[in-house]
């Protein structure tokens, strides 16, 4: 045993002859279960602090300005990129499957050359509906009554609750 190992972990000394005489025998399992058993130091690995929270404290309440730390055009620019990253790779998926259509004559084929037409249908479709609703905004609606004049305002009340609702109409004058 060398003078800096403790007792415990120094090796046992060998022996010239490795069989165990009887009363070694009978020791060793014993000496194996009850190192298996030997309970382990417990270490705390957590802690909870019981003690209640106060409700309220006496440190009064700060004001706690908004200050966004993202300005407005910066927010818009990034929105803006992401909708014309989306866009680009629309476009760029839409290209890639048509130019992939014209390499095989197939229905699929067909269908991705006329990909690009419906697309620019589909814009010009959109283009005239808004500036249809931009026409009819600007419409001025003018009433001419020739004779007496009554003018009713009907409140309808339809009340509709729950997953299976039943429609119950009450015009109430």
């Amino acid at each position: 045993m060398h003078l800096d190992t403790p007792a415990e972990s120094a090796p046992e000394p060998t022996r010239s002859n490795p069989r165990l005489t009887a009363t070694e025998a009978a020791a060793e399992p014993r000496r194996i279960i009850a190192e298996a058993y030997r309970p382990v130091p417990q270490m705390p690995t957590a802690y909870r602090d019981e003690t209640p929270l106060p409700v309220y404290g006496s440190t009064p309440p700060v004001p706690q300005p908004d200050r966004r730390i993202v300005p407005a055009w910066a927010a818009g620019m990034a929105v803006a990129g992401i909708g014309v990253a989306a866009t680009c790779v629309g476009l760029g998926c839409g290209i890639w499957l048509a130019c992939k259509g014209f390499a095989a004559v197939t229905l699929t084929s067909v269908l991705f050359v006329t990909l690009p037409i419906a697309a620019v249908a589909a814009v010009a479709a959109a283009i005239g509906s808004a500036v249809r609703s931009l026409k009819a905004t600007h419409v001025v609606t003018h009433h001419h009554y020739a004779g007496p004049v009554r003018q009713e305002t009907n409140t309808i009340m339809a009340p509709a609750y729950g997953l299976i609702a039943r429609n119950r109409n009450k015009l109430t004058r």
